[in-house]
């Protein structure tokens, strides 16, 4: 793996962004709406539920971290896709450049997008609602490390289906995490769902995810149980995610559409 084709094409991106206040403001606005949203339902849940004792930062710290989720996921999508409709998609598999090295390029620079909107929410939510992350503690590392693998193997996903079905599947980019979320049990516990959906929700990192952050707000403890499932199933989700990539790469290559991609 050549790590200075994955610099020069992460920094391509980059570049893209740095560039473009359009790009930059777009990254921002939405976490901070949705920070604003839920920061307000839930100081309204406070008045009319005493379920949680710590309703605001619960339920809003749910929001930043299935947040995150939804940039990591969709930061790969949209590098993805700026490469189809730049039509630079011909040129980018033309150049000697391997699939590990673009999925390494774009998996880097998903980071780096999805915190230059996620770091001024959170920061707003500090002293808006008292509510911080940091309060997690260190298992919030691990949760994030769960969730962007998650997030990115959707995003390898949703790719394969540009690369399998062109440019009009890129509706199901955003599509995807949506259809995912109430199995997810972002804002709930699990035993809200009934028993055959709750044997499918546990078979997502995201459950255990959302109920370990829950359980450490909750009761200020640590289950490591939870944090270890959730790391091993997105790990097993995610080499999953690559196999499918490279099965709809090479797939794309022998029909030879990838050359009419974004035409």
């Amino acid at each position: 793996m050549n790590f200075n084709k994955i610099y020069a094409l992460g920094l391509r991106h980059l570049y893209l962004i740095m560039n473009s206040f359009p790009r930059i403001l777009d990254l921002i606005y939405w976490p901070t709406v949705q920070i604003f949203l839920w920061g307000f339902i839930s100081k309204f849940f406070t008045l009319s539920s005493d379920y949680y004792s710590n309703t605001v930062g619960i339920i809003l710290t749910a929001a930043i971290l299935y947040d995150f989720l939804f940039r990591a996921s969709i930061s790969f999508n949209m590098m993805f896709l700026e490469e189809i409709w730049s039509r630079n998609f011909t040129n980018l598999f033309i150049a000697p450049i391997k699939i590990r090295e673009i999925i390494a390029a774009l998996t880097i620079t998903a980071i780096i997008r999805t915190l230059i909107g996620l770091v001024p929410a959170v920061l707003i939510a500090i002293p808006l609602f008292g509510v911080s992350v940091l309060k997690l503690g260190l298992p919030l590392i691990f949760l994030l490390i769960s969730l962007y693998l998650f997030g990115i193997t959707l995003g390898l996903l949703v790719t394969s289906g540009l690369l399998r079905y062109g440019p009009s599947f890129e509706n199901i980019a955003w599509a995807s995490l949506f259809f995912l979320a109430p199995l997810g049990c972002i804002y709930y516990p699990i035993e809200i769902l009934p028993d055959f959906l709750q044997i499918i929700a546990k078979m997502l990192p995201l459950v255990h995810i959302f109920e370990e952050m829950r359980n450490i707000l909750m009761t200020e403890t640590v289950n490591f149980t939870n944090i270890l499932k959730s790391i091993i199933i997105s790990m097993i989700y995610f080499c999953f995610g690559v196999i499918v990539f490279y099965i709809s790469y090479f797939g794309a290559k022998k029909r030879g559409t990838l050359i009419n991609m974004g035409e």
